[in-house]
């Protein structure tokens, strides 16, 4: 894919040069105004041999994508669309961890930043208020060449004001700018995700595999201690109780007395967070 990127807007500009070498490669920031999709365009820069912090800004997304084949709506000016590059130290095992560790990253970059108390909802979206509300979500795709592992791309959609959802998603989803009750710049936020992103790697090459999945369960706090949930698994719902996210961040729930299942993919809903 060939993508004409465009001169980083001033504000952006002037945010990266004010972090200095704080970001370390994690500054590589390209930047394009309307695109199809961020991550499409980080998944061939990877491929294409750029390295780990090369990310994609864009204003807006023709074809944004969420989990399960989802679109995520992007309209011009309204939200964050960002997908970073990342190599995981281990390869492939290391993928699942990753997306728990940049979950870590995303919730402390808009708490650090707006000081909105946002938590994480398994797998991997920002939410906030009870029930919750979503802010915004993660993407995890993996760049191949053939059956090995180049690099991973984190995608990033963070809903900055009320147009960059739908209007059907009204009481469902949220964004910053309703929950503050003002305008706010996506500058800091851009450079605060950068660098959580760049700490929280760091932190995995160093082996701080158990703490970020310390953190991740704080931040998730909400939604492991025993609540009801359902799912379906093939053609049969289930219901059991949240408990814990196990070390390659499957989903643990407790069926029954002493049963504890793993939950790996699929729609899982906490009956008494989400508004449906």
């Amino acid at each position: 894919m060939t993508v004409g990127f465009e001169p980083l807007p001033d504000d952006l500009a002037e945010a990266l040069s004010a972090a200095g070498a704080s970001l370390g490669p994690f500054a590589r920031l390209r930047y394009v105004e309307e695109i199809d999709s961020t991550n499409d365009s980080a998944l061939a820069l990877a491929l294409a041999g750029e390295p780990e912090g090369t990310a994609v800004l864009a204003d807006a997304q023709r074809a944004g994508r969420g989990r399960r084949g989802r679109s995520w709506h992007s309209p011009p000016g309204s939200g964050l669309y960002l997908s970073v590059v990342v190599h995981p130290p281990l390869g492939g095992e290391m993928v699942s961890l990753v997306t728990l560790a940049a979950g870590v990253a995303v919730a402390r970059a808009v708490r650090t930043t707006t000081a909105l108390p946002v938590d994480l909802k398994w797998p991997n979206d920002i939410v906030i208020g009870w029930p919750w509300r979503k802010l915004g979500g993660l993407l995890s795709e993996a760049a191949t060449n053939g059956s090995r592992l180049v690099a991973v791309v984190i995608g990033i959609g963070i809903n900055r004001s009320h147009a960059s959802y739908p209007r059907e998603l009204v009481g469902r989803a949220t964004d910053i700018e309703s929950e503050l009750g003002r305008p706010v710049d996506r500058a800091p936020l851009v450079v605060a995700l950068l660098g959580e992103m760049r700490a929280i790697m760091a932190r995995l090459r160093a082996g701080d595999h158990e703490a970020i999945g310390r953190e991740w369960r704080v931040l998730g706090a909400a939604g492991l201690s025993r609540r009801p949930v359902r799912w379906r698994d093939g053609d049969v719902e289930r219901r059991g109780r949240a408990v814990d996210i196990a070390a390659d961040g499957a989903l643990l729930v407790e069926t029954g007395p002493g049963t504890l299942e793993r939950v790996v993919a699929g729609e899982v809903i906490w009956e008494a967070l989400t508004r449906e």
